[in-house]
């Protein structure tokens, strides 16, 4: 028999920070916190660090996390305004038997080793992979030096993002779950 939701959050929340992860959470709720990811190795996105909000519907681990990067990211499936991902596949695949480390060890790092350029949120991001893709790798290592070195992402970009509203990043969600359902999650190679 599963434990109550708010249990299982509770365990699943201090796991994570019982990890290699950094977390903080925010006013001392456990249902939303942030997280340091560090960019995988052998992808351009190594060297980085990147400030992960992630908040707990009440309903986890029934339901997915709600996930956005604070610090800017170049990269064709998260909107480079709002940090909102494109979450279709994480929503598909969700199961009360993942955990947050599913989030932070398989989705986070599957999206920036394969991002999927056919059905952008940063279409600027898109067309470069498609087009230019020596352009498109030497913005995404500019962007990863300007805003994503551990010396400098600091609470100073959490301050600089807070304009942008849940809302706005549910309508990201929400528009990304509107497009194809069958190529939305699929990774190019």
């Amino acid at each position: 028999m599963m434990s109550s939701p708010s249990k299982r959050r509770d365990i699943d929340v201090m796991r994570l920070m019982m990890s290699d992860y950094v977390v903080e959470t925010t006013d001392d709720k456990i249902n939303e916190f942030i997280v340091d990811f560090h960019g995988p190795k052998e992808s351009y996105y190594e060297g980085g660090v990147w400030k992960i909000r992630v908040k707990l519907p009440d309903t986890y681990p029934y339901n997915s996390p709600s996930i956005r990067f604070i610090n800017k990211i170049f990269h064709p499936n998260i909107n480079e305004l709002t940090g909102g991902v494109c979450l279709d596949v994480i929503k598909q695949s969700w199961s009360p038997m993942f955990d947050l480390f599913n989030v932070f060890e398989v989705f986070l790092p599957q999206l920036l080793l394969y991002p999927n350029p056919s059905h952008p949120l940063n279409r600027d991001a898109a067309r470069l992979m498609i087009k230019e893709p020596k352009q498109y790798e030497q913005k995404v290592k500019e962007y990863c030096e300007r805003y994503a070195k551990q010396e400098t992402v600091t609470t100073e970009n959490d301050d600089e993002e807070e304009d942008i509203s849940d809302e706005d990043v549910s309508d990201v969600e929400s528009v990304s779950s509107e497009e194809d359902d069958d190529s939305a999650g699929r990774a190019d190679p």
